[in-house]
Formats: structure tokens, sequence, C-alpha cells
């Protein structure tokens, strides 16, 4: 589980500063960095080159100290001890919304297939479809709708030639889907294809 990126702001957390907060403090945000278990030993070789001296009671110390603070404000997680080291764990009563979140997130990837033709759309658009299949070799059909249901791409118009066939082009969601400004700010088409839009059906 990856942690809160941002430190515990609750009064609780103004009240635990009158311990050590420098220590607490780096502890958590060192914990919350991470996805992984990290041994005290570790942590506190961190804290040493952060110029924070302590040892690994100070840490432990300061870790059931974070824990009261979570605790006493209802938080969602705790850093909990892992194969030999700590992490910040989300509490077993949250495991369901977990699982649900996860399972609406791997079913709105897209295939390989459908993440090339919506690079192929994004650098060549406003394109046809004849276009877009005369560049991929296959048909696109189906993959030009699931497209259109995501709300990633959209018909921008009409192509002046015999049929006037549709034009295809990226939306505004395609743009917040991969934290874009604008299609200037396009990546290369290596890295859209390595984006983590994998998985799943289209």
């Amino acid at each position: 589980m990856s942690g809160p990126s941002s430190a515990v702001d609750s009064p609780e957390a103004s009240n635990m500063d009158a311990g050590n907060p420098t220590i607490q403090s780096a502890v958590e945000a060192i914990l919350f960095s991470v996805d992984r278990a990290v041994p005290a030993s570790r942590i506190v070789e961190a804290l040493a080159a952060g110029g924070r001296a302590s040892d690994e009671a100070g840490v432990i110390a300061a870790i059931d100290e974070l824990n009261e603070v979570y605790r006493g404000s209802g938080r969602s997680f705790r850093i909990e001890p892992v194969a030999g080291g700590f992490r910040v764990m989300t509490l077993p009563e949250h495991a369901p919304v977990l699982a649900a979140f996860r399972q609406a997130r791997s079913a709105g990837r897209l295939t390989r297939a459908a993440l090339e033709t919506l690079a192929i759309i994004a650098y060549e658009q406003p394109l046809t479809r004849a276009r877009l299949e005369a560049i991929r070799g296959v048909a696109c059909g189906e993959v030009l709708r699931t497209l259109i249901d995501r709300k990633l791409i959209t018909v921008k118009g009409r192509a002046e030639e015999l049929g006037r066939p549709m034009l295809y082009g990226t939306t505004r969601q395609f743009l917040d889907a991969f934290g874009l400004s604008s299609t200037r700010d396009l990546p290369t088409a290596e890295e859209l294809r390595n984006a983590d839009w994998l998985g799943g059906q289209a």
C-alpha cells in the first residue's frame, strides 16, 4: 500500500511536537515516501544523513507516538511492523473499498491495441478512420468505439473528400488522463506505450 503523500495535519499532530518533532516528522516523511517496509536501522541512517541523530529505540518510539496521533484523529492507516521493517498500511476494515477501487481502475485501462490507436490519433489528428487503418494495418472500428465511449477521442468534423468521412481527434479528457496541458505537450510514442494504461480489454 502506498501511504498518503503529505504529513499529518491535525491538532493532535501539533501536540505531538512536544516530544521530538524533528525525529517524528522525518520518520513519517521517510515512510510516506516509499512503497515498501523500511528497517529501523535504515531509518536511523537516513536521519543521521539528514542531521537528525537517533537510534532504533528512538525511531520505534517516534512510530508509536505517530500511531497514537493517527488513532486519535481517526486516520485510515497505521505504521506497522512488516518483514523486518516498518510500513504505512491501511486498516483492514478499508480492504473492501480498496479492492473495489483497484478493480474499477483495472477495468478502466486500455489494451495495447487501443493505446496504440490513441497514440496515432493524438499525433496525426485530425484523421479519418481509413487513414488510421492504413497506418495500423488492421480494422479499428471496435477500438474507435471504445475510445469514444471512454471520451478520449471525438469526431472533430468531416474531411473534404469523397463521402466526407469523419475526422477523429483527442479530447480534453485525453489531456487530463495523461497530465497534459495541450497536445503540444505530448510525450513520445514510446512513452505512451509504456504508460500505465495497459491491461484489461478494449
